[in-house]
């Protein structure tokens, strides 16, 4: 479906253009370089097109300055109230998004939901729509970090490992410079691929990334190890098998090689041992958890595949310096 056939609430410009309104809600600590990575997209379709294709609002939700995560406090146009004739209502996340989900917020996000307003979120403000109960049933994306906690907290929702995704009237992006690809995204929707590759090329960009990428740089591109597929099919495993982790012998027989063969490629490539690295993930996971859900510890520990919270614990010191519930923030209501 065309995507300007999902906005509403458009004005004309004097030749007739539709201009489409965005308006971006900063919530406290939102990732600064991803909304005006968002807002560059449209103030540079509007000038090389010579026309007011886009206009876009910041608002906080009471019209305050909110620090954003480099502390930097932009001056919003209004608070989340004042918003008119929005096309797409994207919220702007940050670290640590369960800290900032308020009722305030969650019924501010319902709200436009009631009033059919298509929803977005940048970075974590995908966390908030989940919150609210506003992604059930959608497809959506979040940064990388995040991906485990919003998969536990949230069931409902199928959240996706790519750069951004359209699904319906809900678009999200994982954060960073995923903005710039959704935003190009929907300006080749609205008004042609030409116009969104001339923006690119003004941002020096080699291309423009689809749905279909992945947020992660593959394994084999980090350790230039194409030829070392079975490598990557063995950390593939890993990572898909954290809960109930594989023995060695087990995955060395499910990517045909011996134990030893395997063994031979981590030390080659990753400097460390099979066991190392898939424990590594395992802490890796166990952390995000610690960091964004509400889990008790002892939950943490079995998501990550350890027998018990102590063995957890010990590992997660010997790994991180610190005992899990050290890693632990309290939860604003």
């Amino acid at each position: 479906m065309n995507t300007v056939a999902r906005y509403q609430d458009s004005r004309e410009t004097p030749d007739g253009t539709r201009t489409t309104h965005l308006a971006f809600l900063m919530v406290p600590d939102y990732t600064l370089v991803t909304l005006s990575n968002a807002i560059a997209v449209l103030r540079m379709a509007n000038r090389l097109s010579e026309r007011p294709m886009y206009r876009w609002s910041c608002a906080t939700l009471d019209g305050a300055p909110v620090p954003s995560s480099a502390g930097l406090r932009i001056i919003p146009d209004g608070d989340v109230r004042t918003l008119e004739a929005v096309d797409i209502l994207f919220v702007c996340g940050g670290y640590d998004p369960e800290r900032q989900c308020s009722r305030f917020l969650m019924d501010a996000l319902r709200r436009f939901a009631a009033r059919a307003v298509p929803l977005g979120a940048l970075c974590t403000g995908t966390h908030f729509l989940a919150a609210a109960g506003l992604l059930d049933g959608y497809r959506c994306a979040i940064h990388w970090e995040n991906l485990s906690s919003l998969r536990e907290l949230f069931p409902k929702v199928e959240v996706s490992s790519r750069l951004f995704v359209i699904d319906r009237d809900r678009y999200t992006c994982s954060g960073g410079v995923s903005s710039i690809d959704l935003m190009l995204t929907l300006v080749a929707d609205a008004h042609g691929q030409r116009l969104a590759g001339d923006i690119s090329e003004q941002f020096i960009l080699d291309r423009i990334r689809t749905e279909e990428d992945a947020q992660r740089t593959p394994l084999h591109y980090l350790i230039g190890a194409g030829q070392n597929e079975t490598l990557v099919d063995a950390v593939t495993l890993m990572e898909a098998n954290i809960e109930e982790p594989l023995g060695l012998g087990e995955l060395a027989s499910y990517v045909g090689v011996s134990r030893r063969q395997l063994e031979r490629l981590f030390h080659q490539h990753l400097a460390c041992t099979p066991s190392r690295y898939y424990l590594d993930l395992r802490l890796h996971r166990g952390r995000m958890l610690l960091l964004q859900t509400g889990l008790k510890i002892a939950d943490v520990a079995s998501r990550c595949g350890f027998s018990s919270a102590a063995r957890f614990g010990k590992s997660y010191v010997e790994k991180y310096g610190k005992r899990p519930r050290e890693e632990r923030h309290p939860v604003a209501s």
